[in-house]
């Protein structure tokens, strides 16, 4: 299994803007996040003493509380934030790290909504991995099918109702693959477990459309970005499992190993040939973001 699946201990994180040890108790069991999953999360790499596309994540996080009708605290800035990460990783001595920050509604019912103020948990794990460097092994990718993505108007954020991809990393988990194709309501192919999925059929590289229910990855976002600009073809479309099959290469994206290829979906063998030069063109084009 890969790196990417498993926690290393952190020592202190941040709640609600104070710092605790590691293993501290910070809600209780009416907590709108823990009895409903209120509440949504980002994830972000820190390298290099910078935090990677953080503008995109820190846009992307107050989109989804935008949408999920937070009460949005005027002390509580993407500054102020970006400042609080810095100081968990700072405490967590860390110069490479993953950072995770969680953002949830305090207590009560549905209806009895009697704290809707905005809680916060920023941590932070160490990364050890290069991910400046393609994987050398390709990733051994098989396909969930008992718990479908729905398309709706939540399906692009990173939202705490995760369950598809909870269940298809354990699938991943049991049936020895590296990580799990998440399909959406109408069978097509949305995400892995963990990333945003690309194919590429004779060079042209095609992509879920975030129409599809996708997640809007930063990463996903980058590479676009990134790839029309140095001319090649893409298409963000509806993408079916026998596209996928028949294609030539595949490749998987999030903002923690950038880009990895794929070897292998189910019994179906990939090359990586375009995917080593898109991966050498993504680093020589911004060094400092793809690292």
């Amino acid at each position: 299994m890969q790196e990417i699946f498993y926690f290393t201990a952190m020592d202190h994180f941040n709640y609600n803007g104070k710092i605790f040890p590691a293993n501290s108790a910070i809600i209780g069991p009416d907590n709108r996040g823990l009895r409903y999953g209120d509440g949504l999360f980002e994830t972000m790499k820190f390298k290099n003493n910078s935090l990677i596309l953080i503008d995109e994540h820190l846009s992307r996080l107050w989109k989804g509380m935008q949408q999920l009708q937070m009460d949005i605290p005027k002390h509580f800035t993407p500054d102020i934030l970006q400042e609080q990460i810095l100081t968990v990783l700072k405490k967590n001595k860390q110069d490479t790290a993953r950072v995770r920050v969680a953002v949830f509604r305090g207590n009560g019912g549905l209806y009895d909504t009697r704290d809707l103020s905005i809680q916060y948990v920023i941590q932070s794990w160490p990364l050890t991995t290069d991910h400046a460097i393609l994987n050398e092994n390709g990733l051994q990718v098989c396909i969930y099918t008992d718990a479908k993505k729905m398309i709706d108007s939540f399906s692009n954020i990173k939202h705490n109702n995760f369950l598809p991809y909870l269940m298809s990393a354990l699938f991943a988990k049991q049936k020895q693959c590296n990580d799990a194709i998440i399909l959406n309501n109408h069978e097509r192919i949305c995400d892995s477990s963990i990333a945003n999925v690309f194919a590429i059929h004779n060079r042209t590289i095609h992509t879920p459309a975030l129409s599809e229910g996708c997640i809007a990855g930063v990463m996903r976002k980058f590479v676009l970005q990134s790839l029309a600009g140095n001319g090649y073809n893409i298409n963000e479309a509806e993408i079916t499992i026998e596209f996928l099959l028949d294609a030539d290469e595949v490749f998987f994206t999030n903002s923690i190993y950038n880009l990895r290829w794929v070897a292998g979906i189910e019994t179906k063998t990939y090359s990586n040939n375009l995917t080593a030069e898109i991966f050498k063109t993504l680093l020589q084009t911004n060094p400092t973001i793809f690292c």
